[in-house]
Formats: C-alpha cells, sequence, structure tokens
C-alpha cells in the first residue's frame, strides 16, 4: 500500500494531480487511514499509469474515462470501440496539424513582408496586411501590401 506522495513519486508527478484524478472520477484510493490519508495499491498504481500514458498520447480526461470504462468491462467491448476512439483522437491531431501548418504559413508571409528596420510602425506592411485582409487564408497577401527588401536596400517604408 502507497500513500499518495509515494504514488506521486513513482508516478512523476505530484500529489495535486492525483488529487485532481480523484475528484474528476478517474482515480479512487483503495482506501483511507483512520486519520483520513489516502492509501493506494498496486492495482491503482497500474490504473495511474494508464491516465499519464493515455494523457501522453493526448487523449482528454473525458476521453481516458471512456478509456477507463471500457479496460474495466474488457470482456463485454470490441476493440473496434477502442479503435475508434483512437481514429477519431488521430484525425483531430490530423486536422489541427493542418491548422497549425496554415497559420505557419500566414506567418511566413506576414514575416516575408517587412524588412524589420528601425523605421516607423506608420508603413508597416504587416500592420497593413493586418488591417486590410484575411492573412489566415493560404493565399498571398494583395500585391500591393507585400515588399520584401533585400537586407541592404534601405528603402524599407516599414
Amino acid at each position: 500500500m502507497l500513500r499518495i506522495g509515494e504514488l506521486a513519486n513513482m508516478c512523476g508527478v505530484n500529489t495535486d494531480t492525483l488529487r485532481f484524478y480523484e475528484k474528476h472520477g478517474l482515480l479512487t484510493p483503495s482506501m483511507r487511514t483512520a486519520s483520513g490519508y489516502r492509501v493506494y495499491s498496486t492495482d491503482d498504481a497500474a490504473r495511474l499509469q494508464f491516465i499519464l500514458r493515455a494523457k501522453a498520447v493526448g487523449f482528454s480526461l473525458s476521453e481516458i474515462s471512456e478509456l477507463l470504462s471500457i479496460e474495466l468491462d474488457k470482456a463485454n467491448r470490441a476493440c473496434g470501440d477502442v479503435k475508434g476512439m483512437v481514429d477519431d483522437k488521430l484525425a483531430q491531431v490530423q486536422q489541427r496539424i493542418a491548422e497549425l501548418d496554415r497559420f505557419r504559413r500566414s506567418l511566413q508571409l506576414l514575416s516575408d513582408t517587412c524588412c524589420g528596420g528601425p523605421e516607423s510602425a506608420e508603413h508597416c506592411s504587416i500592420l497593413k496586411a493586418l488591417e486590410s485582409c484575411d492573412v489566415s487564408s493560404a493565399e498571398a497577401l494583395p500585391d500591393e501590401t507585400i515588399h520584401i527588401h533585400a537586407p541592404l536596400q534601405g528603402d524599407c517604408k516599414c
């Protein structure tokens, strides 16, 4: 049997994390001592490891709860239930990666429009682009907005 601090140290988390998982119904101490201390079994430690591994691959608390319910009732659940959850999570991750890639391209376009010189920001092409068009699209900014300067050009108005 392990006290909360021992289990937390063993799994590389802090005690607040264990209390948080308990509050959300993911982990329950096997028992409490007469003085109210939480005491965990090796099964509780295995459950915590499961939770931490599921969290490490991106599952939310509600998804972890669902995975735990499948884990507890494996005989009556199908492997396809778990695979479906993983495939849904994978699709979400791929969608997020595509979104981040769009952000990256848009930010690169914005960065490329300005030499970043010490001039006043009154004519900053980045600010003009943000004021005048949808920079979240993957399309190029309007030609009149973009002016890329060679480092030695010296005529930057942005």
